[in-house]
């Protein structure tokens, strides 16, 4: 396992720093703005079914921000996305106990997640968490597979280590994709 994890990130490393080539320099927002801009691409990450998938192409295309500053820092921001599940997982059940209207949603919500994921998990484990999460399509992000790996009683550092993989490969595709080197065009 430590030998896949060296070589994965020697891999991403790779793919990093190959891509800083491709930011575009000439259209970096103004200093006294970037407070501003990094705010509201982390407050975009946070967004469930937005997550990484939306903040990328904002950061690259609409902000003009350097490719690997944008990957690198959105892909951590949405790794914490993890921590923060795991932290108020309980709170969340007891919330939704006591609101009847959110009780019923994520109920449904958790019910039709553990008919989605248990299948992939139950059969590869730690490697159908991590392409669950790295399939970078809505309703396969951080939230859910931090939401799969709860209900499914996965243990909580090897979720985790499944999740961020999962995220950063997740990344790699979206700036792949944004950059143009991934055609976004179905035939």
């Amino acid at each position: 396992m430590k030998t896949i994890f060296i070589i994965l990130s020697v891999i991403f490393l790779l793919l990093v720093v190959g891509l800083q080539g491709c930011a575009p320099q000439d259209g970096i927002p103004k200093e006294s703005s970037h407070f501003k801009i990094w705010l509201y691409l982390f407050f975009v990450t946070f967004l469930p079914a937005v997550e990484l998938r939306g903040a990328i192409p904002l950061g690259i295309l609409y902000y003009k921000l350097p490719v690997f500053t944008t990957f690198v820092t959105i892909t951590i921001a949405n790794i914490l996305i993890t921590l923060f599940v795991f932290a108020i997982w309980d709170l969340l059940l007891l919330v939704a106990k006591r609101v009847k209207p959110l009780d019923i949603f994520l109920n449904k919500y958790l019910a039709n997640l553990r008919k989605r994921a248990k299948p992939s998990i139950d059969k590869y484990g730690f490697w159908g968490l991590l392409v669950f999460v790295a399939i970078p399509l809505p309703g396969t992000g951080a939230y859910t597979g931090s939401f799969a790996a709860e209900i499914l009683g996965i243990e909580k550092g090897k979720a985790f280590l499944a999740i961020s993989l999962g995220v950063i490969f997740a990344g790699i595709i979206i700036t792949l994709a944004t950059m143009g080197f991934i055609p976004l065009t179905v035939k």
